[in-house]
């Protein structure tokens, strides 16, 4: 049944508590209990167990190819992580999230199957549904909101858009897996109701939207590890929501045989090591495992296979999709032009923005040249291209950019960029094979040859400056690094964490003098003895000293018609593996700002990061416009917003602070193994409003380059009507928010997100659109299930959840 015309975002079948169909892709029958029963217990035990890093093994007289897994959720990395194989970059999930258009992230789910299918890639390890409990987590960037609708919703339709092009999308990480300090073998205390309204709900969302995976997580909930929790995975999940997907848990998180196979984990991934292969076979035929357990598993993996076209029996055709399969083509740099531009977020304009009648403009800041555009970790990939602010702002025609570096915030030392060559030595040093890259990071997970034992990065540098340059190897293990067949660094780096090692080393300089333009040949060598390459040779030229830097900086801004500073996070500070110590932008960034907002007026700073930072100078600049992680086209959708050629969409999907010590929930670190939510069901704006302070910006919060007028609303128990006006002097889209405030909250927070839709309307324009209100809005989680509080609620309208322009009563 769908929904009346002019609906919002929830689906009529969600929005009244009844059951839908869930999504398939599958198409024609077939008989699992038949394949089952071809198959001995050895075999369907190995089909539960990865066959290497990314891969299910294939049983080719079953007619089932391999089943391959890649990360995402920003991109599709594939089975090969390196540079040779790139991946179309879209923006971070959260700038996902502050575009609350449902639409628009289905077609980027649409983009990332596409990108899947053509890197033979059937499921995509994404999206992250944690919720935004402190603004400390690490992985904060890579999910959604604060709000567990919102994430639920978005969420929802980017499994959508992946599975409409016959690929498996796979929500993570079941469940409560919002920080990353001690994330193997945290155990997160967390009431019952708490779990449900909260951290819970978007996973019910996504089972309700058909997703066909479910990834469990490292952390255990309430003294249970996640991949061995008999009551939250073979329970809630797969009983009581009625998911007829796999639960494939999170890489080497399965740690016990029995446990993990009577909890509710499907496949262990990776593989083929592990505690299971003959461990579990001998569980079974001991009576410790039933093997109706393993038929289970291995009967939902068939239909994982089935439904993204890895299982040939039905149809005999192999390859990708169902019969909801979309074989369009997206454009995936525009794609991810338009998407940067919806997410970018207007917190403060004075008028400033879009700009007219420029002529020059003083661009500033490290990340203008050097854009952050994803967070760190597993969500990495290698964009094909990466559009710098100044190279956006460089292309605008009839505008003159002057760039000065200001404050330098990197831990590291950037890539050199232009070509470089990766040899790969046998032990003889006899080349097996040769790679160009694009600059000098290497990483090579997967695809390496055989044989291989040491990998050689070379490139030739010619400085542009005379003086002591600073070269830079980060990774772990030994390393021996020439400069003009000069051996100036001889080390081994050691990492305790196989993690860091990977996602973020350590990094060892050393300074060597060179000469202006003569050229030098700088090499890096490191045996490759762990399967894997991943190092980054790092440079730096000579440079002024920190005072000078920002003095220059502000003598440049002074001199040019509009200032626009680029500040930034660096991957120490944004990334899987670690969390936050403090919300301050590192390096002298702020006291850029403040130097360069003192020397021009008109200064618009542009906030490059993933999740909130502190913005003391907030204020007492011209413009704040936040562009989170925005993907391989920063720039030129930078430009876009600036001058105007698109308005700047955003709506913030978490509440930002002044100071981190007004946030209501700040702990990340457990005590002794245990991490209580305390908090309960007040974090982000539920635990703002119950404090007597108030954040820097509101929960949903976000300016347009028009004006909007709430004109009427009209309430029912089910659905709220609501028209607005666009005043301004141009086309613009308006986020309209429902909120549900009950007249007695007794335990309840003052008010809560119910629905949203986004509206567009030119000049003078009015438009009316209709949100219905899920009955679950308007219910507590009890020791009886599910219960509607029945009394009298305000249902209130408007731009966030602290500018409420309309209001009507309703009773339940």
């Amino acid at each position: 049944m769908e929904p009346p015309a002019g609906g919002g975002p929830l689906p009529y079948a969600w929005a009244t508590g009844l059951s839908i169909a869930r999504f398939s892709g599958q198409t024609g029958r077939v008989d699992f209990d038949d394949l089952l029963a071809r198959l001995d217990l050895g075999t369907k035990i190995r089909l539960l167990t990865g066959a290497d890093l990314w891969s299910l093994p294939a049983l080719p007289e079953i007619g089932l190819a391999r089943l391959v897994m890649s990360d995402g959720p920003i991109g599709v990395r594939g089975e090969q992580w390196n540079p040779q194989d790139p991946s179309v970059a879209l923006p971070s999930p959260t700038a996902l999230a502050a575009t609350w258009d449902l639409d628009l992230v289905r077609r980027a789910g649409r983009l990332l199957a596409q990108e899947a299918r053509r890197k033979g890639v059937h499921v995509l390890l994404a999206p992250t549904l944690n919720l935004h409990r402190t603004p400390l987590g690490g992985r904060h960037f890579e999910c959604f909101s604060e709000d567990p609708l919102l994430t639920g919703e978005v969420a929802a339709a980017y499994v959508e858009g992946v599975q409409a092009g016959g690929v498996a999308a796979t929500p993570k990480h079941f469940v409560a897996n919002d920080s990353e300090t001690d994330r193997f073998t945290v155990d997160v205390r967390v009431a019952e109701r708490v779990l449900r309204e909260m951290y819970l709900a978007p996973f019910e969302r996504v089972v309700r939207a058909g997703a066909w995976g479910v990834m469990s997580a490292y952390n255990s909930v309430n003294g249970t590890t996640m991949t061995e929790h008999a009551e939250l995975v073979g329970g809630v999940l797969k009983r009581e929501w009625g998911f007829d997907g796999f639960v494939v848990s999170d890489w080497t998180a399965v740690r016990s045989t029995e446990a993990a196979a009577l909890g509710g984990t499907d496949v262990a991934m990776p593989g083929p090591g592990g505690p299971w292969g003959a461990k579990l076979e001998a569980a079974v035929r001991e009576g410790r495992v039933p093997e109706a357990v393993v038929d289970d598993r291995v009967r939902r993996v068939l239909r994982l296979a089935h439904r993204t076209g890895a299982l040939t029996t039905a149809r005999g055709d192999a390859g990708f999709g169902g019969g909801h399969r979309t074989d369009e083509d997206v454009d995936g740099v525009a794609l991810a032009r338009e998407l940067a531009a919806r997410s970018f977020t207007l917190l403060e304009n004075d008028g400033v923005l879009p700009l007219t009648g420029v002529r020059t403009v003083a661009l500033i800041g490290a990340a203008a040249a050097q854009a952050r555009v994803m967070g760190g970790g597993s969500a990495q990939v290698f964009p094909e291209r990466v559009v710098s602010p100044l190279d956006g702002l460089r292309a605008r025609d009839g505008v003159e950019v002057r760039y000065a570096l200001g404050a330098d915030p990197r831990v590291r030392l950037d890539p050199l960029t232009g070509p470089a060559t990766l040899v790969f030595l046998d032990a003889d040093d006899r080349p097996l094979k040769r790679e160009t890259l694009p600059g000098t990071q290497a990483r090579w997970l997967g695809g390496l040859p055989e044989r291989l034992a040491a990998a050689e990065l070379r490139t030739v540098y010619t400085p542009d400056v005379s003086g002591e340059h600073v070269f830079s190897v980060a990774g772990a293990g030994a390393y021996t690094m020439t400069v003009a067949g000069r051996v100036v660094l001889d080390e081994v780096i050691t990492v305790a964490d196989p993690a860091i090692a990977f996602l973020s080393p350590p990094e060892r300089r050393v300074s060597v003098p060179l000469e202006a333009g003569v050229p030098v040949e700088v090499a890096v060598r490191h045996p490759a003895a762990s399967g894997m390459v991943s190092f980054t040779l790092g440079h730096t030229a000579p440079s002024l000293p920190a005072e000078e830097l920002i003095a220059e900086a502000a003598r440049t801004a002074a001199a040019c018609d509009v200032a626009v500073v680029v500040v930034a996070t660096t991957p120490e500070v944004e990334c899987e593996g670690f969390d936050r110590d403090s919300l301050r932008l590192p390096g002298r960034q702020d006291d850029l700002v403040e130097a360069v907002a003192a020397a021009n007026p008109r200064t618009v700073v542009v906030v490059n990061t993933g999740s909130p930072v502190e913005m003391p100078w907030a204020e007492r600049v011209a413009a704040v416009l936040l562009t989170w992680f925005p993907g391989q086209e920063a720039g030129d959708a930078l430009a876009d917003v600036l001058f105007g050629a698109a308005e700047p969409g955003g709506r913030l999907p978490t509440t930002w602070p002044v100071r981190l010590a007004d946030c209501p929930v700040v702990d990340t670190a457990p005590v002794e193994g245990a991490l209580p939510y305390e908090e309960g069901v007040f974090i982000g704006y539920r635990g703002w409003e119950r404090s007597a302070l108030a954040p820097a910006y509101w929960f949903g919060h976000g300016l347009g380059y028009t004006s909007w007028r709430y004109d009427a609303i009209e309430a029912g128990p089910s659905a709220v009507t609501v028209m607005v006006t666009n005043t301004g002097t141009r086309h613009g889209r308006e986020v309209v928010q429902v909120y549900l405030a009950p007249q007695v909250p007794d335990g309840r927070p003052a008010r809560w997100l119910a629905g949203f839709d986004v509206v567009e309307a030119g000049p003078g324009e009015s438009a009316v659109t209709t949100v219905f209100l899920p009955e679950r809005a308007f219910q507590t989680w009890t020791e009886a299930g599910w219960r509607t509080v029945t009394g009298t609620y305000a249902v209130e309208v408007g731009r966030s959840c602290a500018d409420r322009r309309l209001s009507a009563s309703v009773v339940r």
